[in-house]
């Protein structure tokens, strides 16, 4: 299978206005298959929520392991054939309890293993600095007509705003 060539056809600052756009092409009859999303110049974010101590490291664990023992333990009842209702929820009880202990004790120890290099817990996140809307290279024009009259809309939209009144002010409201 041969990749086909795109063109970016507008560039946009959140998601939410490049999947307007591309919700304005489907509303126009535009053969959507044809379009993506592009996140452009990616950064990775880590935000910083709180300190990790051992009774964290716990908790983290414990949560983490919970799930799959609640799982396994179910998964395990059910294949009793002469009450599976009772032993499913029996054994899925054990389970959770069996996977939070592990759990438990695996955080601490990977928390003791690092030796106090990472007291933080955090969370991950990839964000675009910029959205690009692509279309394949045989409708891009049609696709660029189209968005530029998206955008000429709500240019229009802004100025009536602006005219009644609605729009953003700049003078301190009256008090």
């Amino acid at each position: 299978m041969t990749e086909q060539a795109r063109r970016t056809v507008a560039s946009y600052a959140t998601y939410q206005e490049a999947e307007r756009a591309v919700d304005h092409l489907a509303d126009q009859g535009f053969p959507v298959q044809k379009v993506a999303i592009i996140g452009r110049d990616v950064r990775l974010v880590e935000q910083v929520i709180g300190r990790m101590g051992y009774g964290t490291a716990a908790l983290h664990g414990a949560s983490a392991g919970a799930l799959p023992g609640v799982l396994i333990g179910w998964i395990f009842g059910l294949l009793n054939w002469l009450d599976p209702v009772v032993s499913g929820l029996l054994l899925a009880l054990y389970g959770l309890i069996f996977g939070a202990v592990v759990g438990a004790l695996l955080g601490v120890l990977l928390y003791a293993a690092q030796g106090g290099r990472r007291d933080f817990a955090s969370v991950r996140s990839m964000e675009p600095s910029r959205y690009d809307v692509v279309a394949d290279e045989d409708v891009a024009d049609e696709a660029v007509r189209l968005v530029a009259g998206l955008e000429s809309k709500s240019d229009a939209n802004a100025e009536s705003a602006s005219s009644r009144g609605d729009g953003p002010r700049s003078d301190p409201a009256p008090s």
